[in-house]
């Protein structure tokens, strides 16, 4: 993509930035911590959001939602009091990702059929449009930047070539029809030799990058798998489940190392904190569970919700929780909150 020159339409800080929170010391236990911190909520959507993300640096949070908007926060700041509004798309904004090499990229699929590229140092119109077949549920950004894959409601990947100018759909995939299953979450590893799915059947599989043939079919739940995420020190691969359960597999062997329960409702997204000791898991269920990875057993503390969680996403840097739900009062949308503000 290339570089906006025009001077960017987001306002600047006026006050010197706070750091962002790192965690319990040596002299807390981590119910100790969490329970010290404090919850924001972000005031701007008018409906139901769906994902919530991280840009490289930390210091912006992208959020998608059914209003049909993104919003872009700098919710590493408790002092947050206002978000800036990209507009565009004509459906749900579904599932959004960051370039992870670059704190400005965003891209964003929606069920408008087409993936937004967006260059948020102008919040004016994005950059490039990518028009796709189906109605678009999912999206993930290579860990190298060099490709996008986005799937739709048809269980059908689209892969877009963000490099190009502009970007272009250069392979699709989906399922031999005899063996066909429901794709649901899509990433890649961090080396990118390797492309994951989850699926209705509830495996997970692992292609290789760039064929797409299959590798492994990792198999350790009994519903649909809805959701994975990958340890950020590159030991595991999470996954949740409608079993209401979230396992965790050794990325080298394909073996189940740990399986984490609690949650009651299917699970509907997962996070590692940055230094990969924490998980957050989140379902129907009004709680939040945050668990000790190497651990397991019952998490160390709940995170108190109001309403179904759809979206959660640990800051890159320090102990922030972003996270999106349902909740509403007297008809006003209340669900997009960051956890984590202590003293």
């Amino acid at each position: 993509m290339a570089p906006i020159t025009q001077s960017s339409s987001v306002s600047k800080r006026t006050t010197a930035r706070k750091p962002v929170p790192q965690g319990p010391t040596a002299e807390e236990t981590p119910k100790e911590y969490f329970e010290k911190c404090r919850t924001k909520i972000l005031m701007g959507h008018t409906k139901t959001v769906r994902t919530v993300a991280w840009n490289c640096d930390g210091r912006k949070l992208a959020s998608g939602s059914v209003d049909k908007t993104v919003r872009l926060w700098e919710a590493d700041q408790e002092d947050i009091k206002y978000s800036v509004k990209l507009l565009g798309h004509e459906e749900s904004v579904d599932q959004l990702c960051w370039n992870p090499l670059s704190p400005y990229e965003l891209a964003t699929a929606s069920t408008d059929r087409t993936v937004r590229f967006w260059d948020t140092r102008d919040s004016k119109r994005s950059t490039h449009v990518v028009s796709t077949d189906g109605e678009n549920i999912n999206i993930s950004w290579s860990w190298n930047g060099e490709m996008v894959a986005v799937g739709d409601k048809d269980d059908k990947i689209s892969f877009i070539d963000p490099r190009k100018s502009p970007p272009a759909i250069v392979k699709t995939y989906t399922e031999v029809d005899d063996y066909r299953d429901e794709i649901n979450e899509i990433s890649w590893n961090h080396d990118c030799s390797m492309f994951f799915l989850t699926t209705g059947s509830g495996a997970i599989k692992m292609l290789e990058w760039p064929s797409l043939s299959v590798v492994q079919v990792l198999r350790g739940h009994t519903a649909n798998c809805y959701c994975l995420d990958f340890d950020p020190k590159q030991r595991y691969v999470a996954a949740g489940s409608a079993d209401a359960t979230v396992t965790l597999w050794d990325i080298k062997n394909g073996v189940c190392v740990r399986t984490f329960k609690g949650l009651e409702f299917p699970v509907r997204t997962i996070s590692f904190s940055h230094d990969g000791i924490y998980l957050a898991s989140a379902s129907e269920d009004e709680y939040i569970h945050v668990s000790d990875v190497e651990r397991g057993g019952k998490p160390v503390f709940k995170i108190r919700t109001q309403a179904a969680t759809n979206s959660v996403a640990w800051h890159p840097k320090g102990y922030l929780l972003a996270f999106a739900g349902d909740a509403e009062i007297d008809k006003q949308y209340i669900g997009l909150h960051v956890f984590g503000f202590n003293n």
